[in-house]
Order: structure tokens, then sequence, then C-alpha cells
């Protein structure tokens, strides 16, 4: 398994913890985000991680911000990206069961880091059910058909 990861300067301490918990478990990890935490722009780490998934060469991403909104925002304006900012494990679960998300935006602002890598956790080990879900999931790039 590939993963990529991007954050801006709220997520530096996130994205250290969360890298080396993936690299324990022997997952692949390409570290797009920023190692510092002087004040960066979101987009310039985030999009890199959403052109991986979108074009195949990560199997899932994470992305760390503050709040998680920017994140988000800006890895779904990639087709075939499907972020989901989820702040408890529950949401994580959902997040892959229902809506098959590729991408977990992580607030860092609003989760402790046990949680972080709980979501984490969840997000690696939670299927995509399919059925009735399938169906609404192919409606995301074009809408309603």
């Amino acid at each position: 398994m590939k993963i990529s990861i991007g954050n801006d300067h709220a997520g530096t301490v996130y994205k250290f913890a969360v890298k080396e918990f993936l690299e324990e478990m022997g997952i692949a990890v390409t570290n797009h985000g920023t190692d510092a935490e002087s004040s960066v722009d979101y987009p310039d780490f985030i999009h890199p991680v959403a052109d991986d998934v979108e074009k195949g060469d990560a199997d899932l991403g994470i992305i760390i911000c503050g709040s998680g909104n920017g994140a988000a925002i800006t890895a779904n304006k990639h087709q075939g990206v499907r972020a989901a900012l989820c702040w408890t494990r529950e949401i994580t679960q959902l997040a892959r069961e229902h809506n098959n998300a590729n991408v977990l935006s992580i607030p860092a602002r609003f989760v402790s880091l046990p949680q972080a890598l709980d979501m984490v956790k969840t997000f690696l080990n939670t299927r995509f059910e399919g059925g009735r879900h399938q169906n609404r999931v192919d409606k995301i790039p074009t809408g309603c058909s």
C-alpha cells in the first residue's frame, strides 16, 4: 500500500506522527507536506497529494491542516478524489463505508494526536460497502443521471 501525505504548518507535528505510524506498519509514504511550522499556503502541499491519488500513484491520501476544511476543499477539486473531513473514528468509518473516501482530511487544531492516529487506523482498515452507496458515489463527478 502507498499513502500520499500533505500538510500545512498547522499539521506538521501530526504529519510526522502519522508518517511514523504508517511506516511502522510497513506502508510506503510519500511526504508532500511542509516539515516546518512557519506559515505556508496549504494548497501548495495538498494538490500534490490529490494528484497522487487521482493518478493512482497512491492508494490513499492523508491531508492535515488546522481546520481540515481548506485541505479538503482543495483536494476535492480533483476528479476521482473524495476527501472527507473527519473528526471522530465513527465519521471516518462512515466516510470509507458509505462515501468511498480516498483522502482523509484531519483538523489538527480540533482533534488530539491519539484521535488522529485512531482515525488513520480506521481509514486504512475500513472498506467501502458498495451496493446502494455505489450508485451515490457514481453521481458525484457529474451530478445526477
